[in-house]
């Protein structure tokens, strides 16, 4: 398919922002965007601001286009038409309903759009769907609000419990909360509604709560669960050595478990001794399962526990690679509205690995591309692409087929410059020498010692 003289030239020479922008025509028209609000909202309504323009006002914070809402409004004050106290009258009270189905629609097409690819990063458990259970609280925002003026502590905007396919690199469900100092396990009623038979979970000590953990079992999923201290648990028989792994010698009994029901069940508890400390100076680590001994061994189930590093490295790569956290929203809803548009700005970027992972194998991906410098050229490249490039020219991307969409996500894929976006990988830490301070002396002169030090022999 021939596009115009600008576009091929994007195509060929920066494709990446390309891929995202035709992704975001075909994913994230405002027609989708408005049936999402409309399906979801319950008190808000549509009448002069659309909740699409919300969304690409945000996408423009969080891809740091722009700083905050403000100056992204005033790059697009002419054509949205309302006042910015509209703007934000109308985030401060968007129904974090709305947020997370946000993220799960989007994540539903995208994740098709891997598999068309056939991008998928190879599975952690051939037969089962894997999937990484964790929380995320969104750092203390400024005190701008009146109610938070006199209140020297941190200034919670609220928390999520997100789900992430580690397959897919996707974050595929939110469940967002106002509360900063809600309990996670409060938020686990919800999350159990989305598994389904064939997943396995796995998730941290937070979540070793018996009710959930046979509601998980009841939905036809597994759990690998670390194990709670708090969690009463009969042994059934003796702690046995079954081997070691990279990180210490694992061992595994057979245990019961009682629901508050009364109901019973047989879990494995998998026993990992470990040669060097966790982060919290502990040597042993129980985790709790409920696969067959026939799927996975305890020494696999062991690994597989160990892959729930995943989805903490994407909390990670979105405050470092995106705006996730905007400390200038103190309201609730419109912080947590920005963490889940985010989320769907760390989905398109997995989509665009996952293309260049077609292309170029999933190993290199893996091993070579940074995100940050991904995201960096994102961010450089989009208002000069939306200056060059004239939006009836994209809107091809929203009615040619999907063979004939994945075909030229493909060849933009192929035309990815990888050592564009290398990795550039450390050495280990210096341990940092004890610095000596001088009473009378807060500050030295660089330039002086920088001449003591070669007068010296």
């Amino acid at each position: 398919m021939a596009f115009g003289a600008i576009l091929e030239r994007f195509i060929e020479m920066s494709p990446i922002p390309v891929m995202v922008r035709a992704l975001l025509e075909r994913v994230l028209t405002a027609e989708k965007l408005e049936s999402c609000f409309e399906n979801v909202a319950e008190k808000q309504y549509t009448r002069e601001l659309l909740f699409s323009s919300l969304f690409e006002l945000m996408s423009l914070v969080v891809t740091k286009t722009f700083s905050s809402i403000n100056a992204a409004y005033q790059s697009r004050k002419v054509d949205i038409g309302v006042s910015i106290t509209s703007i934000y009258n109308k985030l401060n009270g968007l129904e974090t309903g709305v947020s997370a189905a946000l993220v799960q629609d989007t994540a539903r097409e995208m994740s098709d759009m891997v598999y068309q690819l056939k991008g998928e990063c190879a599975p952690l458990l051939p037969g089962f769907r894997v999937k990484m259970l964790d929380g995320n609280c969104i750092k203390a925002t400024e005190h701008r609000l009146k109610v938070l003026r006199d209140n020297a502590a941190g200034a919670l905007p609220g928390k999520s419990l997100v789900l992430y396919d580690p397959a897919l690199e996707m974050a595929t469900h939110v469940f967002p909360c106002e509360d900063g100092h809600a309990q996670e396990r409060s938020l686990l009623s919800s999350v159990l509604n989305v598994f389904e038979t064939g997943d396995v979970i796995i998730m941290d000590r937070n979540f070793c709560v018996r009710t959930f953990l046979f509601g998980t079992a009841a939905r036809g999923a597994f759990s690998i669960c670390r194990h709670h201290k708090q969690m009463p648990y009969v042994e059934l028989d003796e702690l046995k050595r079954v081997g070691d792994i990279e990180t210490g010698e694992v061992s595994e009994q057979w245990i019961e478990i009682e629901n508050e029901d009364g109901t019973k069940a047989k879990w494995r508890r998998i026993v990992i001794r470990l040669e060097k400390p966790t982060r919290d100076r502990e040597l042993e680590i129980a985790i709790l399962a409920n696969l067959p001994e026939s799927v996975a061994d305890a020494k696999l189930v062991a690994k597989l526990y160990r892959k729930r590093w995943t989805i903490e490295t994407m909390f990670q790569e979105l405050e470092a690679y995106l705006q996730s956290e905007i400390n200038t929203l103190g309201y609730p809803k419109a912080a947590l509205f920005g963490f889940c548009v985010a989320l769907v700005a760390y989905n398109v970027m997995a989509v665009v690995k996952a293309g260049m992972r077609a292309v170029h194998g999933e190993e290199k991906i893996a091993n070579e591309v940074s995100g940050y410098y991904i995201a960096g050229e994102i961010g450089r490249t989009h208002e000069g692409m939306a200056v060059a490039i004239l939006p009836q020219e994209w809107e091809v991307f929203q009615t040619m087929k999907s063979e004939a969409f994945i075909a030229i996500f493909l060849r933009m894929a192929g035309n990815v410059k990888i050592e564009k976006y290398k990795k550039h990988k450390r050495g280990p830490k210096k341990a940092l020498p004890k610095r000596a301070a001088s009473q009378g002396k807060p500050h030295v002169s660089t330039a002086k010692l920088l001449k003591e030090i070669k007068k010296s022999p």
